[in-house]
């Protein structure tokens, strides 16, 4: 697999409560995975899939970060701003992306992971950082920005910011990621876990697939099998909200969105 190329995962979302009640659900997901520095580097001149352009599937930069358009340098300058502030001035290799795309134009993100390597130098390439964007229904978003982590190893960070009603703006979350080949298919994960003010875990989520070049059949392939996905995952999010409110789990008024658009993680 060319390792500068767009990809694109098919796989699942999975979210698992186990308190105060149990709730659990799963349902099949694809996403973009894309190697910005790379697609800015080697602008494309073909029609395979349409990158800040209208299309069935589409993946616009003004969606993410800031919202600064391609002529003001798009997301990666956003992204390569907020590191630089954030004093992580090595992170100057390959950048991935795993977001959802816009679907006929419509697009809701819960949340994308920034995956940020060092240069292909003594570090070998290695994973320098990785930015959790986060997106709720109220149009807010914030950014969990992770140091120094390593694939399969967890990370902590303090939940700051509000995403369900069914969940106090409490606690912390512990984040890993995994990439890796097995039988020949690259494949990928992401696992978020919530602990509440008390250091119980309350919820368990993830989202992972297999991975392949993002090609005019995967495209067809993943509008066909799914062709309102994105507005899909909206309609999942109220579906089992209502499904919570049912069971009575406790409902927490949304609070005041954080001050600092980016926090760190934890040194705990």
């Amino acid at each position: 697999m060319n390792p500068s190329a767009a990809l694109m995962g098919f796989g699942q979302v999975r979210h698992t409560r186990l308190q105060p009640t149990q709730h659990a659900f799963a349902y099949p997901t694809y996403f973009l995975m894309l190697p910005l520095r790379s697609l800015k580097q080697a602008p494309r001149h073909d029609a395979t899939w349409a990158m800040n352009r209208p299309g069935w599937l589409s993946f616009f930069e003004t969606d993410h970060g800031d919202g600064r358009s391609p002529a003001e340098g798009g997301a990666l300058a956003w992204l390569d701003e907020l590191l630089q502030r954030e004093g992580i001035h090595d992170a100057t290799g390959e950048v991935w992306l795993h977001t959802y795309p816009r679907v006929l134009g419509y697009s809701f993100k819960p949340v994308s992971f920034w995956y940020c390597h060092r240069a292909s130098d003594d570090q070998g390439g290695a994973l320098r950082a990785v930015v959790v964007e986060v997106n709720n229904t109220f149009g807010e978003r914030h950014c969990y920005l992770l140091d120094t982590p390593r694939y399969g190893v967890e990370q902590r960070a303090d939940k700051v910011f509000h995403v369900s009603p069914f969940n106090a703006v409490a606690g912390h979350y512990r984040f890993n990621f995994m990439r890796c080949t097995q039988a020949g298919l690259e494949r990928t994960l992401a696992c978020i876990d919530y602990y509440d003010a008390s250091e119980a875990l309350v919820l368990q989520t993830s989202v992972g697939g297999r991975l392949e070049p993002l090609s005019r059949s995967a495209l067809r392939r993943a509008f066909w099998r799914y062709p309102l996905m994105t507005l899909g995952v909206v309609l999942h999010i109220h579906t089992q909200a209502l499904r919570l409110w049912l069971k009575k789990v406790p409902f927490f008024r949304k609070p005041a969105a954080p001050d600092a658009f980016v926090s760190r993680q934890s040194l705990s």
